[in-house]
Protein backbone atom coordinates (compact mmCIF):
# COMPACT_ATOMS: atom_id res chain seq x y z
CA UNK A 1 0.00 0.00 0.00
CA UNK A 2 2.55 2.33 0.00
CA UNK A 3 3.71 1.95 -3.79
CA UNK A 4 3.24 4.87 -6.06
CA UNK A 5 2.73 6.80 -2.93
CA UNK A 6 4.57 9.77 -1.48
CA UNK A 7 5.71 9.67 2.18
CA UNK A 8 7.40 12.16 4.33
CA UNK A 9 8.70 11.62 7.93
CA UNK A 10 9.51 14.29 10.60
CA UNK A 11 12.30 13.53 12.41
CA UNK A 12 13.27 11.26 9.37
CA UNK A 13 17.52 11.85 10.12
CA UNK A 14 16.94 10.02 13.60
CA UNK A 15 16.99 6.25 14.16
CA UNK A 16 13.02 5.27 13.66
CA UNK A 17 13.79 7.52 10.14
CA UNK A 18 16.62 5.22 9.33
CA UNK A 19 15.20 1.91 9.89
CA UNK A 20 11.84 3.06 8.41
CA UNK A 21 13.51 4.44 5.11
CA UNK A 22 15.74 0.91 4.94
CA UNK A 23 12.47 -0.87 5.58
CA UNK A 24 10.46 1.03 2.72
CA UNK A 25 12.86 0.70 0.01
CA UNK A 26 13.44 -2.86 0.75
CA UNK A 27 9.54 -3.83 0.92
CA UNK A 28 8.09 -1.16 -1.59
CA UNK A 29 8.60 1.10 -4.33
CA UNK A 30 7.34 4.52 -2.95
CA UNK A 31 7.01 7.35 -5.49
CA UNK A 32 9.33 9.46 -3.26
CA UNK A 33 10.43 9.85 0.60
CA UNK A 34 10.88 13.15 2.59
CA UNK A 35 13.27 13.55 4.88
CA UNK A 36 12.15 16.51 6.93
CA UNK A 37 14.80 17.06 9.96
CA UNK A 38 16.23 19.96 10.95
CA UNK A 39 20.09 18.62 11.16
CA UNK A 40 21.70 19.69 7.95
CA UNK A 41 24.62 17.52 8.82
CA UNK A 42 22.37 14.30 9.65
CA UNK A 43 20.91 14.44 6.37
CA UNK A 44 24.50 14.80 4.85
CA UNK A 45 25.28 11.96 6.38
CA UNK A 46 21.85 10.26 5.24
CA UNK A 47 22.10 11.22 2.03
CA UNK A 48 25.74 9.78 1.31
CA UNK A 49 24.46 6.37 2.92
CA UNK A 50 22.05 5.87 0.41
CA UNK A 51 24.29 7.47 -2.49
CA UNK A 52 24.22 3.97 -4.24
CA UNK A 53 20.75 2.52 -3.55
CA UNK A 54 19.23 1.26 -6.50
CA UNK A 55 16.35 3.66 -5.25
CA UNK A 56 18.15 6.43 -4.22
CA UNK A 57 16.74 8.57 -6.89
CA UNK A 58 13.37 8.43 -4.98
CA UNK A 59 14.47 10.22 -1.36
CA UNK A 60 14.45 14.13 -0.64
CA UNK A 61 15.62 15.82 1.55
CA UNK A 62 14.06 18.57 3.33
CA UNK A 63 15.75 21.12 5.93
CA UNK A 64 13.20 22.24 7.88
CA UNK A 65 10.74 22.14 11.64
CA UNK A 66 8.36 21.20 13.15
CA UNK A 67 8.23 24.86 15.18
CA UNK A 68 7.73 26.30 11.74
CA UNK A 69 4.36 26.13 9.69
CA UNK A 70 5.00 27.89 6.48
CA UNK A 71 7.66 25.17 5.87
CA UNK A 72 5.64 22.38 6.59
CA UNK A 73 2.94 23.68 3.95
CA UNK A 74 5.17 23.65 1.37
CA UNK A 75 6.88 20.00 2.56
CA UNK A 76 3.50 18.44 2.62
CA UNK A 77 2.90 19.60 -0.61
CA UNK A 78 1.79 16.32 -3.29
CA UNK A 79 2.35 14.13 -0.11
CA UNK A 80 0.33 11.14 0.16
CA UNK A 81 1.28 9.62 3.58
CA UNK A 82 2.89 11.57 6.74
CA UNK A 83 4.61 10.16 9.87
CA UNK A 84 5.29 11.91 12.34
CA UNK A 85 8.46 11.17 14.60
CA UNK A 86 10.26 14.03 15.33
CA UNK A 87 10.11 15.11 19.30
CA UNK A 88 12.02 16.18 21.77
CA UNK A 89 12.47 13.13 23.83
CA UNK A 90 14.98 13.08 26.34
CA UNK A 91 13.37 13.36 29.59
CA UNK A 92 16.05 15.53 32.26
CA UNK A 93 16.38 17.87 28.82
CA UNK A 94 12.45 18.67 28.54
CA UNK A 95 12.42 19.09 33.02
CA UNK A 96 15.29 21.70 32.19
CA UNK A 97 13.74 23.53 28.32
CA UNK A 98 10.12 22.79 29.22
CA UNK A 99 8.74 26.01 26.74
CA UNK A 100 11.22 24.01 24.07
CA UNK A 101 9.14 20.94 25.05
CA UNK A 102 6.23 22.62 24.33
CA UNK A 103 6.98 24.31 21.22
CA UNK A 104 8.20 20.98 19.40
CA UNK A 105 5.97 18.32 20.87
CA UNK A 106 2.48 20.37 21.26
CA UNK A 107 3.16 23.29 18.89
CA UNK A 108 4.75 20.84 16.27
CA UNK A 109 1.62 18.50 16.11
CA UNK A 110 -0.93 21.36 15.96
CA UNK A 111 1.55 22.26 12.83
CA UNK A 112 1.23 18.87 11.83
CA UNK A 113 -2.47 18.79 12.16
CA UNK A 114 -2.97 22.00 10.39
CA UNK A 115 -0.60 21.24 7.39
CA UNK A 116 -2.07 17.97 6.50
CA UNK A 117 -5.35 19.10 6.67
CA UNK A 118 -4.99 21.87 4.48
CA UNK A 119 -2.23 20.22 2.05
CA UNK A 120 -4.26 16.96 0.95
CA UNK A 121 -2.74 14.59 3.12
CA UNK A 122 -4.41 10.84 3.04
CA UNK A 123 -2.62 9.48 6.03
CA UNK A 124 -0.93 10.69 9.23
CA UNK A 125 0.80 8.89 11.51
CA UNK A 126 2.75 10.13 15.04
CA UNK A 127 4.80 8.20 17.43
CA UNK A 128 3.83 8.05 21.03
CA UNK A 129 5.24 7.06 23.37
CA UNK A 130 4.15 5.04 27.22
CA UNK A 131 5.26 8.34 28.71
CA UNK A 132 2.16 9.80 27.65
CA UNK A 133 0.23 6.97 29.64
CA UNK A 134 -0.44 8.48 32.75
CA UNK A 135 2.75 10.98 32.74
CA UNK A 136 5.13 12.13 35.55
CA UNK A 137 7.34 14.16 33.79
CA UNK A 138 6.82 16.82 31.47
CA UNK A 139 8.10 15.20 27.99
CA UNK A 140 4.91 11.97 28.94
CA UNK A 141 3.03 15.41 29.32
CA UNK A 142 3.39 17.03 26.05
CA UNK A 143 3.38 13.53 24.71
CA UNK A 144 0.01 13.20 25.62
CA UNK A 145 -1.33 16.55 24.52
CA UNK A 146 -0.21 15.66 21.07
CA UNK A 147 -1.77 12.36 21.25
CA UNK A 148 -5.11 14.12 22.10
CA UNK A 149 -4.40 16.79 19.16
CA UNK A 150 -3.82 14.19 16.35
CA UNK A 151 -7.06 11.80 17.53
CA UNK A 152 -9.02 14.70 17.84
CA UNK A 153 -8.13 15.95 14.23
CA UNK A 154 -10.17 13.39 13.12
CA UNK A 155 -13.27 15.50 13.78
CA UNK A 156 -11.74 18.72 12.34
CA UNK A 157 -11.04 16.83 8.98
CA UNK A 158 -15.00 16.94 8.66
CA UNK A 159 -15.83 14.78 5.36
CA UNK A 160 -11.63 15.34 4.07
CA UNK A 161 -10.33 11.70 2.69
CA UNK A 162 -7.96 12.05 5.83
CA UNK A 163 -7.31 10.22 8.96
CA UNK A 164 -4.71 10.45 12.21
CA UNK A 165 -3.74 7.63 14.29
CA UNK A 166 -1.32 7.02 17.05
CA UNK A 167 1.52 4.10 17.35
CA UNK A 168 2.67 3.55 20.78
CA UNK A 169 5.42 2.10 22.65
CA UNK A 170 8.16 2.50 24.98
CA UNK A 171 12.36 2.68 24.71
CA UNK A 172 13.28 1.23 21.74
CA UNK A 173 16.38 -1.58 22.81
CA UNK A 174 19.32 0.24 22.47
CA UNK A 175 18.27 3.58 21.83
CA UNK A 176 20.08 6.77 23.29
CA UNK A 177 19.69 8.09 26.91
CA UNK A 178 18.05 4.14 27.47
CA UNK A 179 19.78 1.71 30.19
CA UNK A 180 20.92 -0.79 27.43
CA UNK A 181 24.17 2.11 26.67
CA UNK A 182 23.86 3.32 30.31
CA UNK A 183 25.16 -0.48 31.32
CA UNK A 184 27.29 -1.06 28.55
CA UNK A 185 29.38 2.18 28.98
CA UNK A 186 29.78 0.97 32.24
CA UNK A 187 31.22 -2.26 31.41
CA UNK A 188 33.76 -0.77 29.14
CA UNK A 189 34.63 1.85 31.91
CA UNK A 190 35.68 -1.26 33.76
CA UNK A 191 33.11 -0.82 36.46
CA UNK A 192 32.27 -4.03 38.04
CA UNK A 193 28.92 -3.33 39.46
CA UNK A 194 25.57 -2.11 37.46
CA UNK A 195 23.72 0.57 39.56
CA UNK A 196 19.52 -0.73 39.46
CA UNK A 197 17.47 2.20 40.44
CA UNK A 198 15.12 -0.12 41.85
CA UNK A 199 15.02 -4.09 41.78
CA UNK A 200 11.06 -4.19 40.73
CA UNK A 201 11.26 -2.50 37.99
CA UNK A 202 10.90 -3.40 34.25
CA UNK A 203 10.49 -2.63 30.92
CA UNK A 204 9.35 -3.55 27.69
CA UNK A 205 11.50 -4.81 24.85
CA UNK A 206 10.84 -3.67 20.76
CA UNK A 207 13.48 -3.21 18.11
CA UNK A 208 13.35 -0.49 15.79
CA UNK A 209 12.57 -2.91 13.16
CA UNK A 210 9.23 -4.20 14.96
CA UNK A 211 8.40 -0.36 15.82
CA UNK A 212 8.30 0.48 12.06
CA UNK A 213 6.43 -2.68 11.33
CA UNK A 214 4.11 -1.28 13.64
CA UNK A 215 3.54 2.24 11.64
CA UNK A 216 3.06 0.64 8.41
CA UNK A 217 0.34 -1.44 10.05
CA UNK A 218 -1.41 1.81 10.94
CA UNK A 219 -0.78 3.48 7.51
CA UNK A 220 -2.40 0.15 6.06
CA UNK A 221 -5.16 -0.55 8.70
CA UNK A 222 -6.12 2.95 10.76
CA UNK A 223 -9.95 4.63 9.98
CA UNK A 224 -8.32 7.36 12.29
CA UNK A 225 -8.31 7.89 16.12
CA UNK A 226 -6.87 4.98 16.79
CA UNK A 227 -4.18 3.76 18.94
CA UNK A 228 -1.87 0.81 18.13
CA UNK A 229 0.27 -1.36 20.23
CA UNK A 230 2.54 -3.63 20.07
CA UNK A 231 2.10 -6.57 21.86
CA UNK A 232 6.14 -7.59 23.14
CA UNK A 233 7.72 -9.04 25.83
CA UNK A 234 8.88 -7.69 28.53
CA UNK A 235 12.55 -7.70 31.17
CA UNK A 236 13.53 -7.30 34.55
CA UNK A 237 16.00 -4.52 34.54
CA UNK A 238 18.49 -7.22 37.04
CA UNK A 239 18.38 -9.79 34.24
CA UNK A 240 19.22 -7.01 31.77
CA UNK A 241 22.46 -6.33 34.42
CA UNK A 242 23.07 -9.73 34.66
CA UNK A 243 22.80 -10.82 30.91
CA UNK A 244 25.46 -7.80 30.01
CA UNK A 245 27.43 -8.43 32.83
CA UNK A 246 27.21 -11.86 34.72
CA UNK A 247 27.19 -12.07 38.11
CA UNK A 248 27.93 -8.15 38.61
CA UNK A 249 26.98 -6.74 41.81
CA UNK A 250 23.52 -4.84 41.80
CA UNK A 251 23.46 -2.06 44.17
CA UNK A 252 19.81 -0.21 44.60
CA UNK A 253 20.51 3.28 44.23
CA UNK A 254 16.36 4.46 44.39
CA UNK A 255 14.35 5.56 41.59
CA UNK A 256 15.11 8.58 39.65
CA UNK A 257 12.85 11.54 39.18
CA UNK A 258 9.92 11.28 36.48
CA UNK A 259 10.76 7.44 35.86
CA UNK A 260 8.65 4.66 36.19
CA UNK A 261 8.72 1.21 37.98
CA UNK A 262 6.74 0.15 34.93
CA UNK A 263 6.11 0.92 31.38
CA UNK A 264 2.22 0.97 30.87
CA UNK A 265 0.54 0.94 27.64
CA UNK A 266 -2.89 0.59 28.11
CA UNK A 267 -4.94 2.16 31.31
CA UNK A 268 -7.24 0.38 32.96
CA UNK A 269 -9.63 4.10 31.98
CA UNK A 270 -9.17 2.98 28.41
CA UNK A 271 -10.14 -1.02 28.91
CA UNK A 272 -13.49 -0.02 27.95
CA UNK A 273 -12.65 1.19 24.64
CA UNK A 274 -9.23 -1.42 23.93
CA UNK A 275 -9.65 -4.97 20.96
CA UNK A 276 -6.54 -7.27 21.32
CA UNK A 277 -5.47 -9.04 18.11
CA UNK A 278 -3.23 -12.00 17.31
CA UNK A 279 -0.16 -9.71 17.84
CA UNK A 280 -1.19 -6.44 18.87
CA UNK A 281 -4.05 -4.00 21.04
CA UNK A 282 -5.78 -1.10 19.59
CA UNK A 283 -7.23 1.62 21.51
CA UNK A 284 -10.42 2.61 20.12
CA UNK A 285 -11.19 6.93 20.69
CA UNK A 286 -14.17 7.71 23.17
CA UNK A 287 -15.62 10.38 21.57
CA UNK A 288 -19.37 11.05 19.99
CA UNK A 289 -17.93 11.05 16.38
CA UNK A 290 -16.35 7.99 16.67
CA UNK A 291 -18.27 5.46 14.42
CA UNK A 292 -17.92 1.85 16.07
CA UNK A 293 -18.53 0.35 12.16
CA UNK A 294 -14.78 1.19 12.13
CA UNK A 295 -13.73 -1.20 14.99
CA UNK A 296 -11.72 -4.02 12.67
CA UNK A 297 -12.75 -7.42 13.15
CA UNK A 298 -10.94 -10.06 14.57
CA UNK A 299 -10.42 -8.57 17.40
CA UNK A 300 -12.21 -9.25 21.67
CA UNK A 301 -12.51 -6.91 23.62
CA UNK A 302 -10.02 -6.70 26.79
CA UNK A 303 -12.15 -7.42 29.97
CA UNK A 304 -13.08 -4.16 32.03
CA UNK A 305 -10.14 -2.90 34.29
CA UNK A 306 -7.21 -4.66 32.21
CA UNK A 307 -4.20 -2.64 32.19
CA UNK A 308 -1.45 -3.49 29.99
CA UNK A 309 1.97 -3.39 31.89
CA UNK A 310 5.50 -4.21 31.27
CA UNK A 311 4.93 -5.41 35.01
CA UNK A 312 2.05 -7.71 34.70
CA UNK A 313 2.59 -9.19 31.16
CA UNK A 314 2.44 -12.64 30.11
CA UNK A 315 5.26 -12.94 27.86
CA UNK A 316 8.90 -12.51 29.72
CA UNK A 317 12.28 -12.91 28.86
CA UNK A 318 15.10 -14.79 29.86
CA UNK A 319 18.33 -13.47 31.10
CA UNK A 320 19.77 -15.91 27.97
CA UNK A 321 17.03 -14.75 25.94
CA UNK A 322 18.15 -11.27 26.74
CA UNK A 323 21.93 -12.11 26.08
CA UNK A 324 21.15 -13.57 22.18
CA UNK A 325 18.77 -10.29 21.15
CA UNK A 326 21.81 -8.30 22.68
CA UNK A 327 23.66 -9.80 20.15
CA UNK A 328 21.43 -7.77 18.18
CA UNK A 329 20.79 -4.40 19.32
CA UNK A 330 22.88 -1.45 18.03
CA UNK A 331 22.87 1.52 19.91
CA UNK A 332 21.47 4.73 17.77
Amino acid sequence: MLNGKAILVTGGTGSFGHQFVSYVLAHYEPKKIIIYSRDEYKQFVMQNEYKKHPQSDKLRFFIGDVRDKERLYRAFDGVDYVVHAAALKQVPSCEYNPMEAVKTNINGAMNIVDAALDCGVKRVVALSTDKAVNPINLYGGTKLVSDKLFIAANAYAGMKDVCFSIVRYGNVAGSRGSVIPFFRNLVNQGETALPITDYRMSRFWISLNEGVQLVIKALSEAKGGETFISKIPSFKITDLAQAILPGCEMPEVGIREGEKLHEVMVTKEDSMLTYEYDKHFIVYPHFDWWNPSKIQEGGKRVEQGFEYSSGNNTEWLTVEQIKELLETVQEH
